[in-house]
């Protein structure tokens, strides 16, 4: 005898009414097929011509269900990768509507369109909640009745994420629909009757099997990332490092899958701030002009090329709170890509070079930016101590911050602003007191008396002198690889012993083998020397002066070396400058330089000629023409 199965009812515990669904307190049928039990005891389903079914069978208990009036629906569309084209989101959205228009489910249009589009997006690390447009929707749950998904891993791919979504359904007495399920056919799951288990149940052995296609299809991924990352310009995937991009491999080198080649624009902007450090340009010069030109960030510069839209969160924590259009440029971020041995075509994987059995590095490309000799130059900058300790100055910096100091205590002197009365100055006064540190006799002197004696001072010692720059050949020294190999032999090292298998034990001798064969190879590689030539470049420092501004004229003086120490005034020293109160140190590197004009000079006879004439505070010495 044939058994029908009893259609799902609300019950009147329903929480819908008039809000665009039927309220059926009533008890009124929400599904409209039923299924009779066959010969064999299993149900048998109508055919294609019954209301509410498909050709095509699903599971019992969530065959396709015609709702008796239109639900609000929500279409949610995911995407991992962008590229993707098998599950691209006009075949997510075309199958959607295909269920929704069978199921009497509405999404609405226009601007009343109910739809969530979450692109580059992955489900095994992103739970519903956290998704942009879909976390919205969640948050807004009187706003519709019922979810639509293509297929359940563009929903969750973790048993986690299941069963809290199935939790949150039964909670809000919602309905989830799948347009293609298991066996192809729709699946619709009703959590508007909370005390049925048995939807909860199916939904969390269909997640345990998601989750287990997950794991498997990430153990098959990484496998094959690992056996390409030891082929020779085999790019797996990812962003690569900045200065690249990713191109088809070419022909000559099997035209199988893809490959890195120079990003011109890229390849650009780091040649503009190599040259920017090797010509002593302060780091957060470069970054300053960078951000204020507009050029990308790589991060920002990846996204680009990818057509994404710019910037992001910023801020502490690891997601940051505030957002940004673009990201800024850093000093961080200029050491980070200047050192990176991917300027040199390797491989990186987690921070290391990829080796092969010999040790040697796999190469990424066959269009490195910098030889070794080159990335060691830029390197050595890095470890320079004055380059790790610039810092920036305040927008509002006075000429001689750190250049004016206490003759009592030698502390700084700092600008201090002019009064609300007319007739005071800015002057620089001994921060002892600012600074809570002892002072035996603090001391202030009037701003525009000592900047001006400071600028003459400079330019009589120094404006002679001419602008050199240096052209470096870079040498090679084995020494510095070396030091890198070394560092991952001992990391390597300390792996020893925790190998249970003899596949295991096997690969760690033969990576321990290949960074010991290179290892040998480098120390049998002799060392050259870099070149260094000095050229004039037709300026003088005073040439330099008279075109800058008074950062760089800062910076001019504090690379000269000159400090000047400001004693105690004396009765009376407020009418006028009292020299005898002014010390000069010059301990930098042009030091030598100064002395031996001022040798020169003396020899000459190019000295200052008489007194200043009465009334004048001083003079700025022109030297002869030596070359005339």
């Amino acid at each position: 005898m044939s058994t029908a199965i009893t259609p799902l009812t609300s019950g009147k515990n329903s929480s819908y009414s008039s809000t665009g669904m039927e309220n059926f307190s009533n008890g009124g049928p929400l599904v409209s097929p039923t299924s009779v039990a066959s010969d064999s005891g299993r149900p048998s389903f109508p055919s294609s011509n019954s209301v509410g079914t498909f050709s095509n069978s699903s599971l019992p208990g969530t065959e396709r269900t015609v709702f008796a009036r239109p639900l609000r629906g929500v279409r949610a569309i995911r995407l991992s990768v962008m590229r993707d084209e098998t599950t691209s989101p006009e075949r997510q959205r075309e199958s959607c509507n295909l269920a929704a228009a069978l199921q009497n489910i509405d999404f609405g249009e226009g601007e009343n369109l109910r739809e969530a589009v979450d692109l580059a997006v992955s489900a095994s690390k992103t739970a519903p909640w956290q998704r942009p447009e879909l976390g919205a929707w969640l948050a807004r749950p009187d706003e519709w009745d019922v979810i639509v998904w293509w297929r359940f891993d563009r929903a969750v791919r973790g048993q986690g994420d299941m069963h809290e979504l199935a939790k949150w359904a039964s909670e809000h007495r919602k309905v989830i629909v799948f347009a293609e399920g298991i066996g192809g056919g729709a699946q619709v799951y009703d959590f508007r009757n909370p005390m049925d288990p048995i939807t909860t149940m199916m939904l969390n052995q269909f997640a345990f099997a998601a989750e287990m296609e997950s794991w498997a299809t990430k153990e098959r991924v990484t496998g094959a990332h690992a056996a390409m990352r030891t082929m020779n310009y085999r790019h797996a995937n990812g962003a690569p490092a900045y200065g690249y991009k990713i191109v088809p491999m070419p022909a000559e080198l099997g035209g199988v899958g893809k490959t890195l080649v120079q990003d011109e624009s890229a390849v650009r902007v780091l040649l503009r701030i190599m040259r920017d450090l090797l010509d002593g340009v302060a780091v957060y010069k470069i970054c300053a002009a960078l951000t204020a030109e507009g050029v990308l960030t790589p991060r920002d510069h990846w996204s680009h090329l990818n057509g994404k839209p710019t910037g992001g969160k910023v801020g502490a924590g690891r997601k940051g709170s505030k957002v940004v259009k673009v990201f800024r440029w850093t000093r961080q971020l200029i050491r980070r890509i200047l050192t990176t041995p991917a300027l040199l075509g390797w491989k990186m994987h987690r921070g290391n070079p990829v080796r092969n059995a010999q040790g040697e590095p796999v190469m990424a490309t066959t269009e490195p930016i910098l030889t070794r000799e080159e990335f060691d130059v830029i390197g050595a900058l890095f470890e320079d101590k004055k380059l790790g300790e610039q810092k920036e100055a305040p927008a509002d910096a006075s000429r001689l911050l750190h250049i004016a100091l206490c003759g009592a205590c030698e502390g700084p002197m700092y600008k201090q602003g002019r009064a609300t009365s007319r007739t005071q100055q800015d002057t620089y006064r001994c921060s002892s007191s600012a600074n809570h540190t002892p002072c035996a006799a603090p001391t202030t002197i009037r701003a525009d008396w000592l900047e001006e004696w400071a600028e003459a001072r400079f330019l009589d010692l120094a404006g002679r002198i001419p602008v050199l720059k240096t052209l470096i050949t870079p040498g090679y020294d084995p020494q510095r690889e070396i030091d890198e190999v070394a560092a991952e032999y001992d990391a390597h090292q300390e792996l020893k012993g925790q190998q249970r298998s003899r596949t295991a034990l096997k690969s760690w001798e033969q990576r321990l083998a290949a960074l010991d064969s290179r290892l040998a190879e480098l120390e049998a590689t002799p060392a050259r020397p870099e070149k260094r030539e000095r050229f004039a470049t037709g300026q003088t420092l005073a040439d330099v002066w008279t075109t800058a501004d008074d950062e760089t004229r800062r910076g001019l003086l504090l690379e000269a070396g000159f400090r000047v120490f400001v004693g105690k005034a004396r009765p009376g020293g407020w009418r006028r400058l009292d020299e005898s109160r002014l010390r000069l140190s010059v301990v930098g590197d042009l030091d030598p330089a100064i002395e031996s004009w001022a040798g020169l000079r003396d020899e000459l006879g190019t000295g200052p000629d008489g007194a200043p004439a009465a009334g004048s505070k001083m003079r700025i010495h022109t030297p002869v023409d030596l070359a005339a």
